[in-house]
């Protein structure tokens, strides 16, 4: 193939670390052995703008134009030889590259301070005496976005670290606002963008130039770039992907779009991908391309007549992360919230367990849309070979899975596979809270080296929940927070408000379970959103089933997503948002669970109806699964070593067994009859991680019973046998 593909992720992502689709991309066409580039636009705009020279022309521009500047924005701009002079190293910092600048930030005597500033009094309460790193990450990211807001008020209104003229692409049903803005004069950071990719093309010299268009606070540039290369480099095709056009831009029609790219292709990119290369190599007819999007005689077509399939999860090879500038990706700490410190402190492999959702079936989802209900698992051994790979690639362990929703069995597996092959890995995920994740696997799991899993509670009610089709009760959710707590990984809950027909009371009784599961500290950190409908879901499929109305029902001739709607049987959902903000804020640091729920709304709300000790008893009411005959047994734990020794009792002697376990942390010990013991021991080496075929309870318990003539069932709950449950022996 003559191709040769850059692969762009436009401004702006994450600071921290890259979007992975061009990543998935690079990977796969390394399979096929087509060259292929990418780079990401986002930091290295953030790196050219936050430097010396990039704030010196930043201020210079602000002089020349002599704005009208709010007293903050005075106050930043008068400071900017304080700016000048500190940004470089404070960049440095963050890169993780001159960490002894952290005791200086912390003085609060070297970075220039202005709004962002004015709510500082509670870093030691947030970050504590000994997080010198944390509370300087946190000082100079204020320090950043003191600088953010001036180039909002003086510079460009579009800026966003993490996005850029999202309001011109958030539920943009027709082109017209975006289409006038790209016309407009090029800003200041239009520009610093378009010298960039000046600079890649020349580098690259590309024959195709894709963009990956995760979220709506990329596509303005996206397009801006594509404007460019149309007026410079009107030869080279470009095409638009990811997660946008995948949601929003399904039924395009706009023809002014094809000024800007020439191909959109929607859903997984790897088979789009390679076969508008193809075509664009003359080996292919247009009309036998996939998914894609184009402009003929100024009509806007749909091409997907390939009859080849999307490429399996075997087949997708292992994400390349080369060309892109890993060390200089930016660790922010934005505010004090544990889940939202991973996402934006530290560099993530990003990795997927499977193609879409196991589950498939919530009525707020997406689930009428390939990537959701499309699933199909990868093979464990293939996820760990690509693990180890990534590692040697990136020199990085920690491992961020961004599926949908990872599946329990999967997890398990993977999580085996990684302590037989011994890897040092950190890693998180998202997840459902099923009745899967019992007590063991949370343990099995986090010996694997989870720290952290997010999952939907969405609303904390049993009957919307059965409207929504979660698949889950509060009582199991309470129960597996609790599990995964009591293994030390950290639990994050998205919780959602608004949902159709929700009512008052609703609202105020599903703050009262997140009050106590905060109290009860089984979930560590949590997110308020309101609901929001769109086109693709079961809700807006069919909201008639729900009681609700869409109101714009018209077709856009651009994006077509986000559904405006009436709930009548609802209440006023939006004059909830800042008393369960609120309330979240406090919980998450162990404040406020001693206040009425009415303290932190401005307007009369029902009391609430759940009992007090609602999460308590639940978690309490569940202590283990019931025993299943095919669960797999493993043991984790360490080394053990047996003496044997009588105990003597009403003046009989007693042969017994002593069995000490060497593990991280501690020494186990338990006794047990001698002839139980000798049985336990002997069965230690089947039990061990190391085997892939690990016995079954139900093996064991006709082992241990034919050997000893005793019950299964009673030695397996006896004390000392619980004891080791709960150290490293796993019923999976």
């Amino acid at each position: 193939m003559s191709q040769k593909i850059l692969f762009i992720t436009p401004p702006f992502t994450q600071l921290n670390t890259p979007y992975p689709a061009t990543a998935y991309l690079k990977g796969f066409l390394n399979t096929k052995s087509i060259p292929s580039h990418q780079c990401d636009l986002g930091i290295e705009v953030i790196l050219a703008l936050f430097s010396t020279n990039g704030l010196s022309s930043l201020f210079q521009d602000i002089e020349s134009r002599n704005p009208e500047l709010s007293d903050n924005a005075r106050r930043i701009f008068n400071l900017r030889d304080e700016y000048i002079h500190t940004i470089d190293p404070v960049i440095a910092f963050l890169q993780n590259k001159n960490t002894a600048l952290a005791h200086v930030i912390c003085e609060r005597s070297y970075l220039p301070e202005a709004s962002r500033f004015a709510h500082t009094d509670d870093l030691d309460w947030a970050f504590g005496t000994m997080g010198l790193q944390d509370k300087a990450k946190h000082l100079a990211t204020l320090y950043l976005e003191d600088l953010s807001d001036l180039i909002v008020e003086a510079v460009d209104p579009h800026f966003g670290f993490s996005r850029y003229a999202e309001r011109l692409s958030s539920s943009a049903n027709t082109f017209d606002e975006i289409h006038q803005s790209l016309l407009e004069p090029d800003s200041f950071i239009d520009r610093l963008t378009l010298t960039l990719l000046k600079q890649k093309i020349a580098d690259y010299q590309p024959t195709v130039v894709a963009f990956s268009v995760p979220f709506p606070g990329n596509l303005y540039s996206a397009l801006k770039c594509g404007q460019w290369l149309k007026k410079h480099h009107p030869a080279i095709p470009r095409v638009m992907g990811g997660g946008f056009p995948n949601t929003e831009l399904r039924s395009l029609s706009d023809p002014r779009v094809f000024d800007f790219v020439d191909f959109i292709t929607l859903d997984d990119g790897e088979a789009t991908t390679l076969l508008l290369l193809e075509h664009l190599d003359g080996k292919r007819e247009a009309d036998l391309l996939k998914r894609t999007f184009r402009r003929v005689n100024g009509e806007v077509i749909y091409s997907d007549g390939a009859t080849e399939r999307d490429i399996s999860q075997s087949d997708v090879g292992v994400p390349d992360y080369s060309d892109l500038p890993l060390h200089q990706y930016l660790s922010v700490i934005e505010i004090a919230n544990p889940m939202h410190r991973l996402w934006n402190d530290g560099r993530w492999n990003k990795l997927t367990l499977a193609h879409g959702c196991y589950w498939g079936r919530c009525t707020f989802c997406d689930t009428s849309l390939d990537y959701i209900k499309r699933y199909e698992p990868s093979s464990v051994q293939l996820l760990v070979d690509r693990m180890e790979q990534l590692i040697k690639q990136t020199g990085q362990i920690g491992f961020h899975f961004v599926d949908e929703a990872a599946p329990p069995a999967l997890m398990r597996a993977l999580a085996l596979e990684i302590i037989r092959r011994k890897l040092s890995v950190v890693w998180w995920t998202n997840i459902r809270f099923e009745k899967s994740f019992s007590y063991d696997l949370c343990q099995l799991l986090r010996a694997s080296g989870c720290i952290a899993v997010s999952g939907g509670l969405e609303v904390a009610s049993d009957r919307l929940l059965g409207m929504i089709n979660k698949g889950v009760s509060l009582t199991k959710v309470a129960k597996v927070t609790d599990n995964f707590t009591q293994a030390g990984i950290m639990v994050h809950a998205y919780l959602m408000y608004g949902f159709p027909t929700q009512t008052a009371q609703e609202t105020i009784d599903s703050l009262e379970v997140v009050r106590q599961l905060f109290e009860a500290g089984v979930i560590q950190s949590g997110f308020w959103h309101q609901f929001a409908m769109t086109a693709h879901s079961p809700v807006g499929l069919h909201p008639e089933k729900f009681n609700v109305k869409i109101e714009n029902k018209t077709v856009g001739t651009f994006a077509n997503n986000d559904l405006v709607h009436s709930d009548p049987s609802g209440c006023q959902h939006e004059l909830f948002s800042d008393g369960l903000k609120a309330s979240l804020y406090n919980y998450m640091h162990a404040i406020g669970f001693d206040l009425p729920l009415q303290e932190w709304f401005d307007f009369k709300v029902p009391h609430t109806k759940v009992n007090p000790h609602f999460i308590e008893q639940a978690i309490e009411s569940q202590e283990y699964q019931p025993v299943s005959s095919s669960a797999s047994i493993v043991w984790i734990g360490g080394k053990a070593a047996i003496d044997y020794f009588s105990k003597k009792k009403k003046k009989r002697s007693y042969p017994m067994a002593q069995l000490r376990f060497s593990n991280k942390h501690s020494e186990v010990s338990i006794q047990l009859k001698e002839q139980e013991g000798k049985w336990l021991m002997a069965q230690l080496p089947s039990l061990a991680v190391a085997n892939t075929s690990l016995p079954t309870f139900e093996e064991l318990q006709t082992s241990f019973e034919e050997e000893t003539g005793e019950d299964f069932i009673l030695f397996w709950n006896s004390k000392p046998m619980m004891s080791l449950r709960k150290n490293g022996l796993l019923m999976l």
